[in-house]
């Protein structure tokens, strides 16, 4: 049998004297992956009728509750017209970091194509990307493929191959709609290029800068795809040892070897999350000072569900998506009974597949995969890792020669068990099996084709085998996105897509802006939990998974509510607090609401005013500076004054006496709370007590707001405030009036990272403060690590910098020496 020029040399040191030169993979079979992906994925949201296909939504989960408005707020910074820059977001949470955001979801090399699209199709704009980036994933595992084995004459294999990872059941029902995870399915094939680098020695440069744009892209992710390619860079070490070493010998030829190998690798990959330390820090220290999320419990998923998840049209949230198409699902089981494969290439991708499989299950490897903490919400996102394993099995059992019809009836009866296990499942689908039996017959019919093109040379079988297989999987993989789509639909939250509404809504905040005299707060009714973002404006709302801890409290103790566990906050309805953070403008429906209010920093005469209580109304009060509520009489407030209920743990409608407008409170702590409602104008006496629907909740305060006392207390800051406030993209300026004495508060909440007047900023109620000292206050933000970061990032770049000195001056020297002796 001849040697597969695409192998790497007989060891990974020994390059330079085997001579052993890399196989050219070619750009067809890649670009071939790339469309067969894409038009597979369009082809399944088609069926199912789902934007921007039909008239069926996709927006669920956090894509348009979150990814989207992130990505809107890209848009805006890239057409400059947002509000703040890459250091600091003033349209969130009434200013907060947004270095750690970008890292965490913008810094993908594909998100600024959003900029192409206009404003109001961010939607389509933000699919077409995932698109993009499903078929980039099926490209470079093709590569990968080709690169791994050149394949003679099997390149088309090798696209039906890279298109199948593309599609996998992960890809299409977990990332669809995380549209950053796409980015780890591409950086698994990378990082595994890189992995192939090191092993030959080769690229020393460029093996760096791909780990760093996959980190940068989505660390989360590329994290896991990391793991999984030191893994199959061990499963490439195997065939470099030669055969004749013995069992001591080869031992002992792998160790030494590999050793030197997964060195040279190692020091690559940590010289491109040097690299990418610039963004990194900053998120991993924005996590640090984040509210502190759901904490999860890890439990198995039962086997028989976990097998019915390789069968096509299934879907669950709890369970490895690991389907891949039964082709080649079939390649991969029928690897072992492959005689043409080399003994050790056949046995170790198998036994890597089925470790990797069961570190899944096993919780230590669990918190291994998700980077020590176990995710809220969809446990299994490392899948798309076992996927790529699966695929590189099913390409070593043909880059190696067609299988025989024995080896294809061994992975046949694999299969048919698997099924079998999975008949005790309730997640197969009434397509699974019968689309499963199909995939099956016409993979294994394509195969037996291909094999026996092969052997005779007669194009038309080896076509006809092509469009089995490529069939076969775009089929399945139609089938299963379609299903998954309308799946989601019925399980999922779900948010609407950018409408009529949206535009609506945009163009009154638009109207009303006046920042920085004061914030618009596109209001209370949300579209998303990032409306600042999706609509403009400079609102409460925030969702990410970096919402400071600080901003959580603060806005809790003044009554505000949230969902997602306290990450997710909600815009507060609150003339006061409206006062407090400078909201002259509220966008309720279309209609705008204005008032006078302080400006963006105010001066109290305070330094340390003490620490908030329970009662929202009181703590209001400590921040405004005055007593504006009045205590109920006989649980009614007294006619005239606004009525204000606080049952942050309630869950049901609620009124302002009998006939008053029913109001939805959603409450229920950790996960949901309840904002401070409005209920009108009290009428007094009777009509103006509240009403629940359902029995009363053991936790509620009422407060009756005087609206005179607060317009007082509104003119004293305003006449104390500063005179004239200016902001940039990291801070604010502000000019007070002469003779100011005590403490500059600016309305933003003091997270960390301020600093005013060359000193870092203290805290007044949770608000960035400093000391008065003249007339001029100058705050600065500079979000927590991004000089370490950059520092970091620095260091690997000289580093680099030096690598590629080093490796010119030798080729240098040499050629001066000839020149010399000639």
């Amino acid at each position: 049998m001849t040697a597969d020029p695409g192998k790497p040399p007989r060891t990974g040191v020994r390059r330079a004297r085997t001579g052993v030169r890399p196989a050219r993979t070619g750009v067809r079979p890649a670009v071939l992956a790339g469309l067969l992906a894409a038009l597979s994925l369009v082809a399944g949201d088609a069926v199912a009728r789902v934007f921007p296909f039909g008239p069926h939504h996709r927006a669920v989960n956090d894509l348009n509750n979150q990814f989207i408005p992130f990505h809107a707020h890209l848009w805006d910074l890239l057409h400059g017209r947002a509000a703040g820059g890459l250091l600091l977001n003033w349209q969130s949470g009434y200013g907060t970091a947004f270095l750690p955001d970008l890292g965490t979801y913008l810094t993908s090399p594909f998100a600024p194509l959003v900029a192409l699209f206009p404003r109001d199709r961010i939607d389509l704009a933000v699919y077409v990307v995932c698109v993009l980036k499903t078929a980039v994933a099926a490209a470079a595992m093709t590569w990968l493929l080709r690169t791994q084995h050149r394949g003679r004459g099997r390149g088309w294999a090798a696209a039906v191959l890279g298109a199948s990872y593309a599609l996998c059941g992960w890809s299409v029902t977990e990332a669809a709609y995380n549209p950053m995870w796409l980015d780890g399915l591409i950086a698994l094939p990378l990082l595994c290029l890189a992995g192939e680098w090191a092993l030959r020695g080769r690229r020393p440069l460029l093996g760096p800068l791909v780990v760093a744009l996959a980190w940068t892209a989505n660390f989360y992710t590329a994290y896991m795809a990391t793991l999984g390619a030191g893994l199959v860079l061990l499963v490439r070490l195997a065939p470099a040892v030669p055969a004749s070493a013995g069992v001591r010998g080869y031992v002992r030829e792998y160790a030494r070897g590999s050793a030197r190998v997964l060195a040279r690798a190692a020091g690559r990959t940590l010289l491109g999350v040097g690299l990418a330390a610039p963004v990194l820090v900053p998120v991993f220290l924005g996590s640090r000072h984040a509210y502190p999320g759901m904490a999860a419990v890890f439990r198995p998923a039962g086997w028989a569900d976990v097998f019915a998840r390789a069968l096509p049209a299934t879907y669950d949230f709890f369970t490895p998506a690991v389907f891949t198409g039964t082709g080649t699902l079939l390649l991969a089981a029928a690897l072992a009974f492959h005689r043409g494969v080399p003994g050790r290439e056949r046995w170790a991708w198998p036994a890597l597949a089925v470790a990797v499989a069961l570190s899944f299950q096993w919780e230590p490897a669990h918190l291994a995969w998700h980077v020590f903490q176990t995710p809220n919400g969809s446990p299994y996102r490392q899948t798309f890792v076992l996927a790529g394993v699966l695929v590189m099995a099913a390409w070593a059992a043909v880059a190696h020669g067609w299988p025989a019809p024995r080896a294809l009836l061994g992975g046949g009866a694999v299969l048919t068990a698997l099924a079998a296990a999975a008949a005790g499942s309730a997640l197969p689908s009434a397509w699974s099996l019968p689309l499963f039996g199909a995939g099956l017959a016409a993979a294994a019919g394509g195969l037996l084709l291909a094999r026996a093109a092969a052997r005779g040379r007669r194009r038309g079988r080896s076509v006809v085998a092509a469009l089995l297989l490529a069939g076969s999987l775009a089929g399945q993989a139609a089938a299963t996105t379609a299903y998954t789509d309308r799946a989601r639909l019925g399980r999922l939250d779900d948010y609407p897509a950018w409408g009529a509404a949206h535009g609506a809504r945009a163009a009154a905040v638009a109207a009303a802006d006046g920042w920085p005299a004061y914030r618009t707060d596109p209001g209370r009714d949300q579209f998303s939990g990032n409306d600042p973002l999706l609509l403009g404006g400079e609102g409460g709302a925030y969702y990410s998974s970096h919402t400071p801890a600080v901003l959580t409290r603060t806005m809790a103790a003044l009554g505000a509510g949230w969902t997602s566990r306290g990450r997710s906050l909600q815009s507060l309805d609150n003339p006061v607090t409206d006062a407090v953070f400078a909201v002259g403008a509220r966008v309720r429906g279309t209609a705008v609401a204005r008032a006078a209010v302080p400006p963006l920093v105010t001066v109290r005469p305070e330094a340390d005013p003490g620490r908030f209580g329970p009662s929202p109304f009181r703590n209001q009060e400590l921040l405004l500076g005055a007593r504006v509520y009045e205590d109920p009489v006989g649980g009614v407030c007294r006619a005239g004054t606004g009525t204000y209920l606080w049952a942050p743990d309630y869950d049901g409608r609620v009124r302002l006496g009998s006939r008053g407008p029913s109001l939805r409170l959603v409450g229920g702590r950790p996960r949901y709370r309840a904002a401070l409602q409005p209920l009108g104008v009290s009428p007094g006496g009777p009509a103006a007590r509240v009403v629940f629907e359902r029995a009363a909740p053991r936790e509620w305060l009422l407060g009756c707001l005087d609206r005179e006392r607060l317009a007082a207390a509104v003119a004293r800051l305003r006449a104390t405030g500063a005179v004239r406030v200016s902001v940039t993209d990291d801070g604010v300026r502000a000019e007070l009036p002469p003779g100011s004495r005590g403490t500059a508060v600016l309305a933003a909440p003091r997270t960390a990272g301020w600093r005013c007047d060359g000193a870092p900023a203290s805290s007044y109620f949770g608000l960035v403060a400093t000391p008065v000292k003249g007339t001029t206050v100058v705050c600065t933000f500079r979000p927590p690590g991004l000089r370490a970061g950059a520092g970091a990032g620095a260091a690997a770049l000289l580093v680099l910098g030096g690598l590629a000195v080093r490796g010119r001056i030798p080729v240098r020297f040499r050629h001066v020496r000839r020149h010399r002796r000639s």
